[in-house]
């Protein structure tokens, strides 16, 4: 079963969806690396969800009354793309963490959702339209207060947390990458940019999105001097100005390759931390520019990077929870039609410490190590071992009989090959695999083999083959991307 194409297959789907059933892999094998490439970074492509059946069977998810309800959805599509449009939700997930807007604050569910939609359908496009689109967002204009910045007396929440957390960094090589007054000058810009009013009752159609507005009277027409450049700016002459900066193409190569590849320092020590891989991200800033600021150019030229397919980068990041939840409920084939118990099970991101929809800071969510802690990793242990060793799931159903059907005798090393194989090609550690062989014989009765025939022999092949799927899901590895 196991082979060098179709481990890469998976460290591709892993990295950008959320993993693949072994169907999905045989079909993604047979199209090849580069055309499974090009498949991937074109989501568009492939159909749609069938909205008026989510809205018909979840009336509370189109309204979005609650936070818990907004998560759901997200989860929802996550899980339900992941088979068919991957990287569509994967670069939402991506820009949700760059872009970090809460609920703590905007208390406007709808108007978040609607902001994951605008990074579905424009975070694989060009970043200077996307950027542009985030400046207009409603959520992001209250949540950073842009709605309170006034011609004569500026808020600079907006211009600075734009330079410092969504386009520049605060610097790199040892070096600023912007001024406090190129904060102050950004504020001025984006004056009069701001929302309609919240005047509309909730009752009984819910919430009604907020709108961008702008106001002409409000915004400051006076000359500015922004990164070395003086003129009559507003706030799209500003974002023109931020991407076509060297500091740009850093940061955002940095970003995709903390999200794609694998973990870096945390964002604030960008300034004097040199990235992980130098070269692949001076590739990146090329193509950056070469592409007219394309995300979709720079993440074919990282998948098809011989970094990003070398095994240094295989298992080199850590699952976020969203990962975690969703790759392990694609893997089950689960939720992929409306169910009610779905709202528990997106929760489980929460427990895990990634509150979607509802980030700690506009710094978003710290990555990689800092995913993992004492209460976190039990959540994560439970989830898996609980949803893989439920026989009932049609995925759990399908791997099993993959397994069994591949020969009549099986030992509990090829049980455990084989269960590495069907759940994403998983990578142990030689103790940790010969701690579970161990385990298996003991399950055996001390026997090294098994022959499934009679029912008796099947029904002890099939409870040894989900113990071994969920102490495979119990394990440090599977933790990892």
């Amino acid at each position: 079963m196991a082979g060098t194409d179709r481990a890469l297959m998976a460290h591709l789907l892993r990295r950008s969806g959320f993993g693949a059933t072994f169907q999905e892999l045989d079909r993604y094998c047979e199209l090849g690396y580069e055309a499974a490439v090009e498949e991937i970074l074109h989501p568009e492509q492939q159909p749609g969800i069938e909205e008026d059946v989510l809205e018909r069977y979840f009336v509370d998810w189109k309204e979005s009354r609650n936070i818990e309800a907004a998560m759901t959805e997200f989860v929802y599509r996550m899980n339900v793309y992941a088979g068919s449009r991957p990287l569509q939700e994967k670069i939402a997930l991506f820009w949700h963490g760059v872009f970090a807007t809460g609920l703590a604050k905007v208390l406007h569910e709808k108007t978040l959702l609607n902001q994951i939609d605008m990074f579905r359908e424009d975070g694989l496009n060009n970043f200077r339209d996307l950027l542009l689109g985030l400046a207009k967002d409603p959520a992001m204009i209250f949540w950073l207060d842009n709605n309170f910045n006034h011609k004569g007396a500026p808020n600079e929440n907006w211009g600075r947390e734009l330079l410092e957390l969504f386009s520049m960094g605060v610097g790199m090589d040892g070096k600023e990458n912007y001024t406090e007054e190129d904060v102050k000058e950004a504020a001025r810009a984006f004056t009069g940019w701001t929302i309609d009013d919240d005047n509309v009752t909730s009752l009984p159609f819910g919430k009604i999105p907020w709108l961008f507005r702008y106001v002409p009277e409000d915004h400051d027409d006076d000359e500015k001097t922004f990164q070395g450049e003086t003129g009559n700016f507003n706030g799209e002459d500003i974002i023109d100005i931020i991407v076509k900066q060297p500091a740009t193409a850093r940061f955002i190569s940095r970003h995709l390759y903390n999200f794609f590849v694998a973990d870096e320092p945390q964002v604030p020590s960008w300034q004097h931390t040199p990235p992980g891989n130098l070269e692949l991200i001076k590739i990146l800033e090329d193509e950056y520019f070469s592409s007219n600021y394309n995300i979709r150019s720079m993440l074919r030229v990282l998948f098809n990077s011989d970094h990003f397919k070398s095994q240094e980068a295989r298992f080199a990041k850590v699952k976020s929870p969203a990962e975690v939840v969703v790759g392990t409920l694609h893997l089950l084939g689960d939720f992929k039609f409306p169910k009610r118990t779905i709202f528990e099970t997106a929760l489980g991101c929460r427990y895990m410490g990634q509150d979607l929809l509802n980030p700690p800071s506009v710094e978003g969510w710290h990555t990689g190590e800092e995913w993992i802690d004492s209460g976190s990793l039990v959540e994560r242990v439970n989830f898996v071992a609980d949803q893989v060793g439920n026989i009932n799931q049609p995925g759990v159903r399908a791997m099993v009989d993959a397994l069994l059907s591949l020969a009549t005798e099986l030992d509990p090393l090829s049980i455990i090959d084989g269960c590495l194989e069907l759940m994403g090609h998983v990578q142990l550690h030689e103790k940790n695999k010969e701690h579970l062989a161990a385990q298996i014989r003991t399950m055996l009765d001390q026997h090294s083999a098994f022959v499934a025939g009679s029912p008796e022999d099947i029904e002890s092949a099939e409870k040894t083959i989900l113990h071994t799927m969920k102490m495979i899901g119990s394990t440090r590895e599977y933790q990892f991307a």
